[in-house]
């Protein structure tokens, strides 16, 4: 049911976003040839033209869209990426669209029309998904169209479950309180959610309270009572689903796979694959190509300032662990003297450290070594954004020490970073670093690369704990 409820709010978002495209487009259209916001010399073309757009349009934006995260309805997503994310998509389709075109002889379509068309787009994509999500927040505050919703359980899997469906507003579902024969624990379900009886009391509370879902959330341990709550429940004809123990050992998306017929619950799934994959590492390739070529005044003056000080190496390279936990080579600008950790060995950066040069020092504080790694993100060992790559000596003992620790080495290393741009690089706490990096993980969008990249040039690249 809840995949269902995802499938009917997808399908009215994307209801709405063709009505506004096709809008879009008329509205370019008027502008272009009714408005005489610009000059029309040629005569005005038939609309009937432009009306052939159409079915090109219904067919090509449900997939940027789609493939921007667009129909992924997840909570802390801000206004501000969501729009970043109609930005990259409209854009991509309006490239698209006119690539196409190209190849269509028989008339010539103005380019006004489609660059009106797209900011048109752009606007009217976020007002409509605005007021769309308005209205749908305005039913279920009224209680209409709400699916009521009772959980059986009352420890931490309860919790996670509750505050999960409290999160999800948009899905329409309601949490009318709890039921166990145990008491909540300290990491248990909150006081925002009212114990409403026992175990023995779920059938008359299915009935009193008009539940239309079960959420069973019992530990492995009460294997006993989880059968009793099912045998009981399904005497009801309500939706009953069964959330797995298994909150210890998820840290990112897990997947259900079938094999024969037998369901598998795979707990390390690949958060980039396929399109998703594809798309991003088109980025990266176009964005660290183009940098390279922007820069090369930038990387021809820092490599002139290197040498002049002591006549060492431009570049430094050193092993760290990128994706899949592969070992790679990563590449910077020489900021330490040469052989700086011949006597100590693999160590941090620690503020004032003398085996930093002078010009070494300036380069570390703007971060301006770590943009040889253009080089790294063309060669594929690493992406513009992702969790930082760490050295395999350091790997060794924070995966010990860390829990999911490894989990991040399920996406490219990143130049920058989710855990960078919120201020936690450098010799600053794993635990917190670890726990941006699995945020951007499990909410990855295109969108939210954008946002990254923007956050890490808007803030600037010095940071008081690069030493």
């Amino acid at each position: 049911m809840i995949h269902q409820r995802r499938r009917h709010l997808a399908a009215a978002f994307l209801s709405v976003d063709l009505g506004v495209t096709v809008l879009s487009l008329a509205a370019a259209y008027y502008l272009r040839f009714y408005a005489a916001l610009v000059p029309v010399t040629k005569g005005i073309p038939d609309a009937w033209e432009y009306a052939k757009l159409i079915p090109l349009l219904v067919f090509v934006w449900p997939i940027v869209l789609y493939f921007q995260g667009l129909y992924e309805f997840r909570p802390g997503r801000s206004r501000v990426e969501e729009l970043i994310s109609l930005i990259v998509a409209a854009t991509l389709g309006t490239i698209l669209v006119t690539g196409l075109l190209s190849f269509y002889r028989d008339y010539t379509y103005s380019r006004v029309v489609l660059t009106f068309f797209l900011a048109l787009n752009v606007t009217f994509l976020a007002f409509g998904r605005f007021c769309l999500r308005a209205y749908l927040e305005r039913l279920w505050l009224r209680g209409e169209h709400v699916r009521r919703v009772l959980i059986a359980g009352s420890g931490e899997l309860a919790r996670a479950v509750g505050e999960r469906i409290f999160e999800h507003r948009e899905l329409g579902l309601e949490v009318a309180g709890y039921v166990d024969d145990e008491a909540p624990p300290p990491d248990g379900i909150t006081d925002r959610f009212q114990r409403l009886g026992g175990l023995a009391d779920l059938t008359a509370l299915i009935q009193e309270r008009g539940i239309d879902q079960l959420f069973v959330a019992l530990p492995l341990s009460r294997h006993s009572d989880m059968l009793r709550v099912l045998r009981d429940a399904g005497k009801e004809g309500i939706d009953i689903k069964v959330v797995p123990d298994l909150l210890e050992y998820i840290a990112l998306r897990a997947g259900v796979e079938d094999l024969d017929g037998l369901p598998i619950v795979n707990l390390t799934n690949r958060p980039l694959e396929g399109w998703n994959s594809l798309a991003k590492r088109t980025i990266d390739v176009v964005l660290s190509a183009i940098g390279l070529v922007l820069l090369s005044p930038v990387f021809g003056l820092i490599a002139l300032m290197i040498w002049i000080e002591d006549r060492g190496p431009i570049f430094y390279r050193q092993e760290r662990m990128g994706l899949d936990g592969k070992p790679f080579e990563i590449l910077k600008f020489r900021s330490m003297v040469v052989e700086a950790e011949k006597e100590t060995g693999a160590v941090w950066a620690a503020k004032g450290d003398d085996r930093r040069t002078r010009v070494g020092k300036f380069l570390r504080e703007w971060s301006l070594d770590e943009l040889a790694q253009l080089v790294n993100v063309l060669e594929g060992d690493m992406s513009l954004v992702g969790p930082r790559p760490e050295r395999p000596e350091f790997v060794a003992t924070f995966k010990e020490r860390v829990p999911q620790y490894m989990l991040r080495h399920k996406v490219r290393s990143g130049i920058t970073g989710w855990a960078q741009v919120n201020g936690w690089r450098g010799n600053t706490s794993i635990e917190k670093r670890i726990e941006y990096d699995l945020y951007y993980i499990e909410n990855w969008s295109l969108g939210f690369d954008l946002k990254i990249l923007w956050m890490t040039v808007k803030h600037g690249l010095r940071n008081e704990n690069a030493y």
